[in-house]
């Protein structure tokens, strides 16, 4: 059995994908983000960055293996199960080159200007607009790469799996997929799938459906190394 320490978040959702595609059992163990779960200390026993998702994996020899950041997750449950990620040399590679790019590229544009679309206040024209060029600049990447292959990797993989969700959620982030037709017929060949339904319906009850409160926005926003101390000390 997997724990999954989770919240209905794109990055959530890269993991619960996973973990559905592959039909592994799991707990779901919430981390409920606007009130400070991340930062309770037997959470950063598990994952030290503060961050879900993050899984403790009991299936194992020994003790459980805990495992933290998204791309990692997906590397050690394709490599546990032997699905979602190619054996020879050259496609792990591959595979390695785009979760490194999603991570470092696509994830951090998308998340940064979805922070200044749903919660930044006014007058952070730059802000937003930096973030929402370098998304559409990393659309542009997808578009380029999807043009002559069904998959990120020919084949469905974790490749897709991790870069899907911040693709999914583009129009609420003022970026409609009109120019990008492949990335357009990526995203919704994906969504179609059972098992990615199923994960991104996971927690669906926890979903914010308001504004944050002022006390939520002290937990999510702003958070240096002496609060996070002050918190978990």
């Amino acid at each position: 059995m997997i724990d999954l320490y989770y919240w209905p978040t794109p990055n959530g959702w890269k993991v619960s994908i996973m973990l559905e595609e592959c039909a592994l059992p799991y707990t779901l163990k919430p981390v409920n983000i606007g009130k400070g779960d991340q930062f309770k200390p037997e959470f950063l026993a598990i994952s030290p960055n503060n961050r879900m998702p993050a899984i403790v994996d009991h299936d194992v020899q020994g003790e459980p293996v805990s495992v933290f950041e998204s791309g990692a997750i997906l590397i050690y449950l394709a490599e546990k199960t032997g699905q979602f990620m190619p054996q020879d040399p050259l496609g792990r590679k591959e595979t390695l080159e785009w979760l490194f790019w999603q991570v470092g590229n696509l994830g951090p544009a998308a998340g940064q200007l979805s922070h200044f679309v749903n919660y930044g206040p006014e007058g952070q024209d730059y802000a937003k607009s930096r973030y929402a060029n370098e998304y559409n600049r990393c659309l542009g990447v997808l578009e380029r790469r999807l043009a002559d292959r069904e998959f990120i990797l020919g084949d469905y993989s974790i490749a897709d799996m991790i870069c899907w969700p911040w693709a999914f959620i583009a129009k609420p982030l003022g970026q409609p997929l009109d120019e990008f037709p492949h990335v357009a017929r990526w995203r919704n060949a994906i969504k179609v799938r059972p098992a990615v339904q199923r994960g991104v319906d996971l927690g669906k009850e926890f979903r914010r459906s308001a504004p944050p409160s002022d006390e939520e926005r002290k937990i999510l926003f702003g958070q240096t190394a002496e609060t996070v101390g002050d918190r978990t000390g």
